[in-house]
C-alpha cells in the first residue's frame, strides 16, 4: 500500500514539475530547453524503471545493482537541468534531492554517496557551463547533500522500528510459549496429584479386598467380609473426594500441615484399627501448599506401606519444624518375614514413595526410607523460604 502511494506521489510530482518547467515558467533559451527536456525525459524513463523494480518479479532480481544506478541517473539529470538557468527548470532540483534521500534510506552508504556525488557533479558542470549565479553552485549541492543526510536518518529510524517490531513479535512468541509451559506445568501437577491420590486409594482398596477374600475363603465369615467390602466402598468414595480436594488444593490454600496430617492419621487409624500417634517438634510455621500436599502424600504412602507390611501394628508420625526446614518422620513396626523389597515400594506396583521422592526433589527436599531395627522409617524434609 505504501509503495503504491509513493509511486503515485512521485508521478504526480514529476508531472507538476514538468508543467512548471515547460508550461508556467518555460526556458528562456534553446540550450536550456534542450538540457531540461532531455533531463526530464531521462527522469521519466528512470521512473518507469523504478516502478518495474518495485512491481515486476523478474526485474526485482536486479534491484540491488539497478536501483542505485537509476537514482544516480535521476540525480545527475535533474541536477544538470536545475543548474541550467533561473527559470522553471530549477524546480527539477527537487528530484535530485529525492534521489539522494531515497539512496540514503534504501541502499548502502557507498552507493548512496555515489548517487549524491553524481547529482552534485552535474550541478557544478551545468552551472559552470551556463554561468549561473555562484549561489546555485554552492546552495544546490548543499540541498542534495541534505537529502542524503535525511535519507540516512530515515533509514536508521526505519531499521530501529523494524528491530522493535521484531523484538515485540519475539516477546509475544515468548509469552505464548510461557503460557503454554504454564499450562503444561499445571497439567503435570494435576496429573501427578491425581496419580498419587489414586495410587494411595487403590492401594488401600487392594488391602481391603484381599482381606475380604481371605475372610471368605479361609473362614467363610460372610458378615465380616461384607463389613470389609463396605469399608472398601467407603474408601472408594473417600478416594474420589480426596482427588477433588487435592486438585483444588493446587489452586487454593490448604489446611495447616499438622491439621492435614492429623486428619490422615485419624482416617488411617479408623480404617485399619491401629494406633497412630502424631507429635510436633519445634514451633509450627506456615508451609506452602505444594510442600503441604507433598508431605501429606508421603505420610499416606508410608501408612499404606505399614498396613501391608506391618498390619495391626502401631504407627508413629512426627513433624519437626526448624528455621529452614520442615521434616516428617513416619515409623512403623514390620513383620519379621517382610521382604527387603519393601524399600520404597507400596501396593501400587512399587512407584509410590519413589514418586514422592521425585516430587520432593522438585521442591528442593529429600526422602529417605529404610529399616531401623524392627521398624521401618520414612523421613522427608522440605526447605522453607525465609518468607515462610
Amino acid at each position: 500500500m505504501n509503495r503504491s502511494v509513493n509511486l503515485v506521489a512521485r508521478c504526480l510530482g514529476l508531472a507538476w514539475l514538468g508543467a512548471i518547467a515547460f508550461g508556467i515558467f518555460p526556458p528562456s533559451g534553446q540550450a536550456e530547453l534542450l538540457v531540461q527536456a532531455v533531463a526530464y525525459g531521462v527522469t521519466c524513463l528512470c521512473m518507469i524503471g523504478w516502478a518495474l523494480l518495485d512491481y515486476s518479479p523478474r526485474a526485482a532480481r536486479y534491484r540491488h545493482r539497478g536501483f542505485p544506478v537509476i537514482l544516480g541517473v535521476i540525480a545527475a539529470a535533474t541536477g544538470a537541468a536545475a543548474a541550467s538557468g533561473w527559470d522553471g527548470g530549477t524546480a527539477l532540483l527537487i528530484f535530485a534531492v529525492v534521489a539522494a534521500m531515497q539512496a540514503g534510506s534504501d541502499v548502502d552508504l557507498q552507493p548512496a554517496l555515489g548517487v549524491t556525488a553524481a547529482g552534485i557533479l552535474a550541478v557544478e558542470v551545468s552551472g559552470l557551463a551556463f554561468s549561473v549565479y555562484w549561489a546555485a553552485l554552492f546552495g544546490y549541492p548543499l540541498l542534495i547533500a541534505s537529502g542524503l543526510l535525511i535519507g540516512r536518518n530515515r533509514g536508521a529510524f526505519r531499521l530501529q522500528a523494524e528491530q522493535l517490531a521484531a523484538l515485540l513479535a519475539q516477546r509475544d512468541r515468548l509469552e505464548a510459549e510461557q503460557r503454554r509451559a504454564d499450562v503444561l506445568d499445571e497439567r503435570t501437577r494435576i496429573a501427578r496429584e491425581i496419580h498419587d491420590v489414586l495410587a494411595h486409594s487403590i492401594g488401600a482398596l487392594g488391602i481391603q479386598i484381599q482381606a475380604a477374600r481371605s475372610v471368605l475363603t479361609d473362614y467363610g465369615d460372610i458378615d465380616r467380609a461384607v463389613e470389609l467390602l463396605t469399608a472398601a466402598q467407603r474408601m472408594a468414595g473417600e478416594g474420589l473426594t480426596e482427588t477433588r480436594r487435592a486438585v483444588q488444593a493446587l489452586r487454593s490454600d490448604t489446611l495447616p500441615l499438622a491439621d492435614e496430617l492429623a486428619k490422615a492419621a485419624s482416617t488411617y487409624g479408623e480404617r485399619y484399627h491401629v494406633a497412630v500417634s502424631l507429635d510436633t517438634e519445634g514451633t509450627p510455621r506456615p508451609v506452602p501448599a505444594e510442600a503441604t500436599v507433598a508431605l501429606l502424600r508421603v505420610a499416606q504412602e508410608a501408612m499404606v506401606n505399614a498396613a501391608k507390611h506391618g498390619a495391626g501394628k502401631p504407627v508413629t508420625v512426627r513433624l519437626d519444624f526448624d528455621a529452614a526446614m520442615v521434616g516428617l518422620t513416619v515409623r512403623n513396626e514390620v513383620d519379621a518375614v517382610a521382604p527387603r523389597a519393601v524399600e520404597l515400594s507400596t501396593v501400587n506396583a512399587g512407584y509410590g514413595l519413589t514418586g514422592m521422592r521425585e516430587r520432593l526433589r522438585l521442591l528442593g527436599g529429600t526422602l529417605e526410607a529404610g529399616r531401623d531395627g524392627t521398624g521401618w522409617v520414612v523421613t522427608a524434609q522440605v526447605p522453607l523460604s525465609p518468607s515462610n
